[in-house]
């Protein structure tokens, strides 16, 4: 299975990097080929809502984003990965999701397979539902399939990630695919 990984955390680092780290170590290990987009370092405008693509055609706007369409197109799972920002997905990641606008209807033929990654300080039983919602109306909008997220709650530094249950639940999500 091809597996394209969204990364939209700035740290590169950080958090959201070891999970996205040890999530493909276990696709690799499963024999899956994942290629990571970190989507900070990528020339990504956001969506104009000009509509020019007609939901389905070329996009105006000529930047990194083709890359990033070129290989979702191309494969069978989208991993969206991202710190926790104000109870949402980082600006990095929420932009790349806005230009799947110009694709819609080419992702919701290929009823590809999805997983989320997130980190967020906040421990709280409530941190990640605002994410989570927005997580599973992709899922329901974009017909794919879910095939897990790892939430890690209290992963506020790398060190603390390091030492918690999630870098391990993020490589067995990969390796059990």
């Amino acid at each position: 299975m091809k597996i394209v990984i969204l990364q939209g955390s700035p740290n590169k680092k950080g958090s959201t990097n070891i999970l996205v780290e040890n999530f493909s170590k276990g696709a690799e290990a499963a024999g899956h080929s994942v290629i990571r987009f970190d989507l900070d370092e990528m020339n990504i405008r956001p969506c104009t809502g000009c509509v020019t693509c007609g939901y389905e055609g070329p996009c105006i706007l000529h930047d990194d984003n083709q890359k990033i369409r070129e290989a979702v197109l191309d494969a069978d799972m989208i991993v969206f990965a991202t710190p926790l920002y104000y109870y949402g997905m980082s600006a990095q990641l929420k932009i790349v999701t806005d230009r799947f606008c110009a694709y819609n209807s080419s992702i919701t033929r290929k009823h590809m397979k999805a997983a989320l990654l997130a980190v967020a300080w906040n421990s709280d039983t409530w941190t990640f539902d605002a994410l989570e919602s927005h997580y599973r109306t992709l899922v329901r909008y974009l017909d794919l399939q879910d095939q897990g997220m790892v939430l890690g709650r209290g992963c506020g530094t790398p060190a603390m990630t390091r030492h918690s249950q999630y870098p391990e639940m993020a490589y067995e999500l990969g390796n059990r695919l």
